[in-house]
């Protein structure tokens, strides 16, 4: 029987899961009042700006899949970048790469509008009863975990907005965020649709986007050590809305798994999958099983940094295609590769060795970002990745209780690519929840903060439970691991040749077997890889759900 730190919960009403207990308590607090799940989500969603400020604010980014009526969907609430963003004017700025943190890294917060809009088009709450409990924990305050104080410590000496909000103290509030909460919760209108609308317009062409442009036209210290204004403008704001979109999807051992498109790095999920359909992977976190995933990884994320992207055409049919998944697979050998392999003549970005890391870049913990999953009793279910905006990305904005997110530095300074820099393009997020069909019916919703280890960490999970048999919790709290082998993401775009990073309770034998085979195994602590939570709802109406134990403040709540 697999360890596991606690059960997985099931129940018939409601089921949330999420990366903070506060979230998840407010979102399954909607569902006891007679909401529906884009209601809990909604308040859940807010709620995580405010008790994980650290991880997600409201300048940030959100994509989410969502289960009605039978149907999956995308919600794309990644903004894009500034019209007046360019290789050639950040080039002209002496850059090799978009910094990781400050005003050149903004790009739209789509986050707010996408959290509205499914609010507006299928929840059935006031926009007001959905931010109660964000406006709460803000003015009223919230425990202090150790990463937002270990956040705060690291922030930008010149940023006078940021420290005059945030002052380390075991109970922390945001006033000024709460105020700006409830001003958006009395917008009028003769509806509920119309108030949700007048909210929106106040953020992206009235009193929010006015003050944000305001904010972004004074320079300020980024990872580079140079002050530099943003480019962010009111009509880059005003021409923005959040969009559905079909999924893009996969087969694989009974299961149909959908992402979001090549715009984010949620197909590099479905490339996995395809190269391991039919292999055997040999026993539970043998060696079989951590070589085989590790090196698909390997070439399926060579195929993420060559091909996907907003600014260029992806070839994904040909990507996610069974003829070439056994292309892929037949360069998987015994031995670790330390290549770099993309496949159909794709160009990797060029790897920048020695930029400089400064305090609060890119994803330090490889976490900042929240994940939240619900389900209802009417069967609907929302997979959601809140992100960006963190406390420490750029300055607070005076006034709002906010700042901006550095999504930007996803782009590459560099022409001819799918993630090249191209303004009122979608940075090619790491941003990645995942829904999955089972040929009984089941759905599955789940995720995990993480950038690049997102589409790593929850294929073993969804290995874990799909094919090795293991329950939601089982699956989450077994030992995880992942290789930094490409370059990451995030400022200053480290890449760690034939790395892999396993935490303690990896076997000992697989190991040394990984070593042998020239891995670069790194052993980590015992619980430290991987936010990850999951509800699955089975035909019959029953539901299971499962948070991750690291951390020790994701939990999943239900009845």
């Amino acid at each position: 029987m697999p360890f596991t730190t606690r059960p997985e919960l099931s129940g018939t009403f409601g089921m949330v899961a999420s990366t903070h207990w506060l979230a998840s308590a407010a979102g399954m607090a909607v569902l006891e009042r007679g909401g529906n799940a884009f209601d809990a989500a909604v308040a859940a969603g807010f709620a995580l700006q405010v008790v994980e400020p650290h991880m997600n604010g409201p300048g940030g980014d959100l994509p989410l899949l969502f289960w009605k009526d039978g149907v999956p969907q995308v919600l794309c609430g990644q903004g894009p970048a500034p019209a007046a963003a360019s290789v050639a004017s950040y080039r002209a700025l002496g850059l090799e790469l978009v910094p990781g943190t400050g005003y050149l890294a903004a790009c739209v917060p789509g986050s707010f509008d996408a959290w509205l809009l499914l609010l507006r088009d299928h929840g059935t709450w006031e926009l007001a009863d959905v931010l109660a409990f964000a406006i709460g924990y803000a003015r009223d305050g919230f425990p202090a975990t150790p990463g937002i104080l270990r956040a705060i410590a690291a922030l930008e000496p010149s940023w006078e907005t940021s420290h005059a909000l945030w002052q380390p103290s075991a109970r922390l509030r945001n006033p000024v965020l709460a105020e700006t909460y409830a001003r958006l919760a009395r917008s009028g209108g003769d509806t509920r649709e119309a108030r949700i609308d007048t909210a929106r317009e106040a953020w992206y062409r009235g009193w929010v986007a006015e003050a944000i442009v305001a904010a972004v036209g004074v320079p300020a210290v980024d990872s580079t050590g140079v002050a530099h204004a943003g480019v962010l403008s009111g009509d880059d704001l005003a021409g923005f809305s959040a969009s559905y979109e079909a999924p893009v999807s996969l087969d694989f051992g009974g299961w149909t798994v959908f992402k979001t498109g090549p715009w984010g790095q949620g197909p590099v999920l479905l490339q996995q999958l395809a190269m391991l359909d039919g292999a055997d992977l040999g026993p539970f976190l043998g060696v079989e099983h951590l070589h085989g995933v590790v090196e698909g990884a390997k070439l399926a994320f060579a195929d993420r940094d060559a091909w996907y992207g907003d600014s260029a055409d992806v070839p994904l049919d040909t990507l996610l295609s069974r003829a070439y998944a056994e292309e892929r697979r037949a360069l998987i050998g015994a031995d670790a590769s330390g290549e770099l392999r993309p496949g159909l003549d794709g160009r990797v970005p060029t790897v920048h060795a020695g930029a400089d890391a400064r305090a609060g870049v890119g994803e330090p913990t490889r976490g900042d970002t929240c994940h939240l999953d619900v389900a209802d009793r009417f069967g609907n279910l929302i997979s959601a990745t809140p992100s960006g905006g963190w406390l420490q990305s750029s300055p607070a904005i005076e006034g709002l209780g906010f700042c901006l997110g550095t999504r930007a530095q996803m782009f590459w300074l560099e022409d001819g690519l799918g993630a090249s820099l191209v303004g009122g393009r979608r940075p090619r997020t790491t941003l990645s929840p995942s829904l999955a069909l089972r040929s009984d019916e089941t759905v599955l919703a789940f995720g995990t903060p993480g950038g690049d280890q997102q589409d790593q960490w929850s294929l073993e999970f969804f290995l874990a439970h799909a094919v090795y048999g293991l329950d939601l919790q089982a699956a989450i709290d077994a030992p995880m691991f992942h290789t930094t082998h490409f370059p990451s993401s995030f400022y200053p775009r480290a890449a760690s040749p034939r790395q892999v990073e396993v935490e303690a309770r990896v076997p000992e034998a697989t190991v040394a077997a990984l070593r042998a085979r020239g891995h670069d195994v790194v052993v980590g602590s015992e619980w430290e890889h991987g936010r990850l939570s999951a509800i699955s709802r089975s035909p019959d109406g029953l539901l299971h759900g499962a948070a991750n134990p690291r951390g020790m403040q994701g939990y999943a709540i239900g009845r």
